[in-house]
């Protein structure tokens, strides 16, 4: 099959799991482009964007910000591809439909790299992306589109945007994937056809993910790990705060915080005001390998998830599955989809949300009964396993692109 991939931005170290659906299709034997919007210029990059040359794979949609620069581009653009298909450009400049897309031109240098070039599926990450992809199919790039939710579009997005803002996507799109069971009751919630949903959690690379069991002689430093961007949404204050509690009793910790973001700074000087600064380390954003070498060094992971002020909320957060990949027990929040990641009571513990002192207790319950760490580590590997496999997933997704391509031939 031919599958064009839409997405916000590529490479990108923060989204391994649309990285590995697409090594993943193309190991079995698939055609991928890759459509983005921009191209973050990360520092580091996951090896496999070089391994599989995926570069030579991306178009960037590159839409001038500035007004001059757009349309004298835009002008050119349609000189030179008018003649590749007339009907599709016109129909990209049509302001009587499309009305601002057209007139910004902003719909004409989407549709430009798509001209010349058929795929059977159109695969749309996060929802803005799918309106992208209806905004294709209705100028008439062919392809079955599908577009896939993952949390702030269909969390946070709609009540910044509208409630309606994906009712033409619900109504053209031809297939959406939900990432949990909560996702896909905010979509229902938000107008799509619970008929048109399956749900297609995201996965990882197991073999990546060296599990080993975790044990911890008396006295020795017990390391604690946090992956998450550093934004409200990930909770890292009220992670914060329950390690300052334990530094209080006098708890031999280390806690490591991989991940950037906006909050870096609030957070480095929450540190200095809690004196916890010389048992906190915040590493930055890391590459997958950097990530795993960390795990493997940890003894506990926290993903302290809570609900944003502006609404935005956790999907599936696969950071928790790949602590459990590792062997490591987790504590989380009773957060979204986060309880169907992982095992309450048998590979970790859900605290509420905001609650820190819930976490230091877990935490502190954890230190107490290192005897625990092991069953708890292989419960979560078992888990992650069965459930998680992106060689499985990567599978039934194929099967999902088959039988839509299949059922619109009947």
């Amino acid at each position: 099959m031919k599958i064009a991939f839409i997405v916000s931005k590529f490479p990108s170290l923060s989204e391994t799991f649309i990285l590995n659906q697409i090594t993943g299709l193309l190991d079995l034997g698939h055609d991928v482009e890759i459509f983005a919007q921009y191209n973050p210029k990360d520092k580091k990059v996951h090896p496999e964007v070089y391994n599989y040359r995926l570069m030579n794979r991306v178009h960037y949609f590159s839409i001038p910000h500035n007004k001059i620069k757009r349309t004298l581009k835009g002008l050119f653009l349609i000189f030179k591809n008018f003649f590749k298909s007339p009907l599709i450009i016109l129909q990209s400049l049509n302001i009587f439909k499309f009305r601002e897309k057209a007139l910004s031109l902003r719909l004409l240098y989407i549709v430009v790299p798509f001209l010349n070039k058929r795929f059977d599926i159109i695969h749309c990450h996060f929802g803005p992306n799918g309106n992208i992809g209806i905004w294709l199919k209705e100028v008439g790039i062919p392809g079955k589109y599908i577009t896939s939710f993952h949390g702030y579009d269909i969390n946070s997005y709609p009540s910044k945007m509208g409630k309606n803002v994906y009712s033409i996507l619900f109504s053209k799109g031809d297939l959406f994937t939900a990432n949990t069971n909560f996702t896909k009751q905010q979509l229902i919630k938000y107008g799509c056809d619970t008929n048109k949903i399956l749900l297609l959690p995201v996965g990882l690379e197991i073999d990546k993910f060296k599990f080993s069991v975790r044990e911890i002689k008396n006295k020795e430093t017990i390391n604690l790990i946090t992956v998450g961007r550093l934004v409200e949404k990930k909770g890292h204050k009220y992670a914060l705060e329950a390690i300052s509690m334990l530094k209080k009793e006098d708890k031999n910790i280390i806690y490591a915080i991989i991940g950037d973001g906006p909050l870096k700074g609030e957070l480095e000087n929450l540190v200095i005001e809690l004196n916890i600064f010389k048992i906190v380390k915040f590493y930055g954003a890391l590459e997958q390998s950097e990530v795993v070498k960390l795990y493997n060094e940890s003894d506990i992971f926290l993903l302290p998830s809570i609900t944003s002020r502006d609404g935005d909320r956790e999907g599936q957060a696969l950071v928790i599955q790949e602590a459990q990949a590792c062997g490591l027990p987790v504590i989380s929040t009773l957060h979204n989809g986060i309880p169907e990641g992982m095992i309450d009571g048998d590979s970790g513990f859900l605290v509420p949300e905001k609650d820190s002192n819930a976490i230091a207790e877990k935490i502190k319950y954890l230190i107490e009964h290192p005897e625990i760490w092991p069953q708890m580590g292989r419960c979560g590997r078992e888990f992650v396993e069965k459930k998680y496999n992106i060689k499985e997933l990567n599978n039934q997704l194929v099967k999902i692109y088959q039988d839509l391509i299949a059922y619109s031939k009947d």
